[in-house]
């Protein structure tokens, strides 16, 4: 009911936690997937939205937060491997419940026309 009046045609879905083995294998699933980062520092979410922004294609994405206190390196790197890729949300760490949030209200304003 709620996207009927909103005008919404796609519901964002949010998975329940999930190892980093399982979403490993899922990320083929996707078009895109963005992980937020806090260590990255050569891309940004900003640069990452406007090489897919005008895209006629509707595309199937999916961003990954890590959990508070940061992900591991390791996980990081098992990630992209994977097909991930990591992003920078600014020079401001966000709360993982907050994250998710701003991330899905950045590609609504940004992509959605």
């Amino acid at each position: 009911m709620a996207s009927k009046q909103s005008g919404r045609d796609i519901i964002p879905k949010v998975e329940n936690l999930i190892n980093v083995k399982t979403l490993g294998d899922k990320i083929s699933e996707f078009d895109l997937v963005l992980l937020a980062y806090e260590n990255e520092n050569e891309k940004s979410f900003k640069e990452e939205l406007q090489k897919i922004k005008g895209t006629k294609d509707k595309l199937k994405l999916a961003i990954i937060i890590g959990p508070e206190g940061g992900i591991d390196e390791t996980e990081v790197e098992n990630l992209i491997q994977n097909g991930a890729k990591s992003v920078s949300l600014g020079k401001r760490i966000l709360r993982t419940e907050t994250a998710p949030l701003v991330m899905s209200a950045i590609i609504m304003y940004d992509l959605e026309s």
